[in-house]
């Protein structure tokens, strides 16, 4: 009998974390990665860009889920004119 081997490349959220910072910088972004804030829930980047209006970004890998308050602070920094994003689940 022959043993079948899967390789699995699991995808951690600090690489994807990575990789958007650098795609944000290159654009031209001065992108802040927020460790601790006084309101949970908040995403886990703020990118600035002169001239142009913030982006918060939540990063989360293909399996990944916002919780409910993060989805709560997604619309309500949405609902104050700041853009948003999910970045990661493609």
């Amino acid at each position: 009998m022959s043993a079948v081997f899967f390789n699995f490349v699991v995808v951690k959220e600090q690489d994807i974390q990575r990789k958007r910072i650098k795609e944000l910088e290159a654009e031209g972004y001065y992108v802040i990665k927020l460790m601790k804030t006084n309101k949970n829930g908040i995403p886990d980047l703020i990118a600035v860009k002169p001239g142009e209006n913030v982006l918060f970004s939540e990063i989360k890998t293909k399996k990944g889920r916002l919780s409910k308050l993060q989805e709560y602070r997604l619309k309500e920094l949405g609902s104050n004119g700041f853009n948003t994003e999910v970045y990661g689940k493609e």
